[in-house]
């Protein structure tokens, strides 16, 4: 300390009497704070304001494409042709076309009955209709439950194949991928797939399939999900505000203004012309459906969303299956853009416009981007400015941004606009697990690649839930339950919210306090379904 002294780098007043660590503390902190920590943290501001314009400005573009896209009523069938099919026995269903319908499965003990019995009551003539239930699962029980359940419907005259592998090479991309290589394949023009905790009603068939038969240039018409589920918790209805924004504005968008939207991985039938085309399916991410869209893309193939097809289905409601499904979600794009970026630059099929909305509005803001700015500037730079009373940041970029931004996100699901505040706080909490995992994507690093199926828990929430029985309370497994980032963060913000409420004027403090205590809940688990071990 002395040779530090005596070499100027730090100030004879820093050896005070008895060398008082609270004062040494205080004065490298006076030494750095001015010609380092406020600069940096000023250029955070900057930095986060601009790409919370870019955002804001992506959200007001994309709801002003829906605004005008209802006022001129650009409706599919006014876009592209569409003739019904209609039944003649004089041709034997000849019009009809032959159809695949692949059911990818893993362990899906609750739901498989569910998700086989609504594709065997589609409606289309049973000579041009093949039903395949593609089953990977590790239980052997269950594998035996979903092959007698395809057998008692192929007793029923339906033609309905159950599918094994020997190994789980490239997960669900591998089994679809599979699937399309059998023999009584050869004759199917398109594949519709759900997963199996999808129940698409009789008519989807009738009402999705005439676009891709009258309409050569198109590759993919996508269905809307909507969730059996969504009032079970305030998970459920948190998940259910997100997706409906991203279905009815972002894929609406993509769809009316470019031809081009992510696959949603289910509920959509593909041209199996424009699979091959781009090169099958591919297990280079987790996901495997983007991956797919987005190379069909880039070689000139349409995309329809339909947003008055609707699909039933199910959403995780346990946090842990929830945590699962986000990282794959955050996780895979980041990594499939890494992959893609220069195959999208050199494309020379689709117009320099289009590569510019796939590398900006589709992956960089999207995906990317929204996750990081909503962590980095609410929950760490904006709680630092407290700290720093040096730093200040506009009230556009702290208040009024975010809020239009939260209220045209929230638009999308106008019966849950009274648990809006609770979304906010929720979504604040998973942008650190998804920047997280967006990082993890982009450094390919870690996790990068790891799979895991979503847990469906159909009615076994509600069995287990039974009052004929009361469940043994479950142990607590202190590592699947706490979540030691989450918890830092709740302690960051709650530090900085009593400093602010102590020392500075913003008023954050009232925000920081109840941010705090939403990663406090969240990091110790206590959210969504906690379904008692038996």
């Amino acid at each position: 300390m002395e040779q530090l002294v005596r070499s100027g780098l730090m100030p004879d007043s820093f050896m005070g009497p008895g060398d008082d660590i609270k004062a040494q503390v205080y004065l490298i902190w006076d030494m750095i704070k001015a010609p380092l920590v406020v600069p940096l943290l000023k250029v955070a501001v900057v930095l986060c304001l601009m790409v919370s314009l870019m955002l804001f400005c992506e959200r007001v573009y994309m709801s002003i494409v829906i605004v005008l896209v209802k006022v001129f009523g650009r409706k599919p069938d006014k876009r592209y042709k569409f003739e019904p099919f209609r039944d003649d026995v004089e041709s034997a269903n000849s019009d009809y076309p032959h159809i695949l319908i692949q059911i990818p499965m893993f362990n899906e003990r609750e739901v498989y009955k569910m998700s086989i019995g609504a594709a065997c009551k589609l409606s289309w003539p049973s000579d041009r209709i093949v039903i395949q239930v593609l089953d990977d699962s590790t239980d052997h029980t269950v594998k035996q439950m979903v092959e007698m359940e395809c057998q008692k419907w192929a007793n029923k005259g339906i033609n309905i194949r159950y599918q094994v592998r020997e190994d789980r090479k490239g997960y669900k991309s591998g089994a679809l991928k599979d699937g399309l290589t059998h023999q009584y394949v050869k004759d199917c023009e398109y594949v519709a797939i759900f997963d199996a905790d999808f129940q698409p009603d009789p008519d989807f068939l009738l009402r999705s399939i005439p676009y891709l038969a009258h309409n050569p240039e198109i590759a993919l018409v996508q269905a809307r999900w909507v969730f059996v589920n969504a009032d079970e918790c305030l998970l459920t209805r948190m998940q259910e505000m997100s997706l409906d924004y991203h279905f009815t504005v972002e894929q609406e968008v993509g769809s009316s203004t470019h031809a081009f939207f992510g696959f949603n991985g289910t509920a959509g039938v593909w041209r199996i012309a424009a699979i091959n085309d781009a090169g099958g399916w591919k297990d280079r991410t987790t996901v495997e459906d983007m991956d797919l869209a987005v190379r069909a893309g880039l070689r000139g193939w349409k995309f329809l969303y339909l947003g008055d097809l609707q699909v039933k289905s199910e959403l995780p409601s346990t946090f842990q299956a929830f945590r699962f499904q986000q990282h794959r979600w955050s996780c895979g794009p980041a990594n499939l853009f890494r992959k893609m970026f220069m195959e999208i630059i050199r494309n020379k099929t689709v117009t320099w416009y289009k590569k510019v909305y796939v590398i900006y509005s589709f992956f960089l803001i999207r995906k990317i981007i929204a996750h990081i700015i909503t962590f980095s500037f609410y929950c760490l730079i904006l709680p630092a400015s407290c700290w720093i009373p040096e730093v200040e940041i506009p009230k556009w970029g702290a208040v009024y941004i975010p809020v239009i931004i939260t209220m045209l996100n929230a638009a999308g699901t106008p019966r849950s606009m009274h648990l809006l505040m609770f979304w906010i706080l929720f979504e604040n909490v998973m942008a650190l697990h998804r920047t997280k995992a967006s990082l993890i994507g982009l450094l390919e690093t870690g996790r990068a690649n790891e799979w895991v199926v979503t847990e469906k828990l159909g009615d076994a929430s509600a069995t287990k839930k039974s009052p004929q029985k009361t469940p043994k309370r479950p142990r607590f497994r202190l590592g699947s339950r706490l979540h030691m980032l989450e918890l830092a963060v709740s302690a960051y913000l709650f530090g900085s919210a009593c400093y602010d409420y102590t020392y500075g004027n913003t008023r954050y403090f009232i925000y920081l306090y109840i941010q705090s205590m939403a990663f406090l809940i969240m990091g110790c688990g206590y959210v969504g379904t906690i379904v008692p071990s038996s």
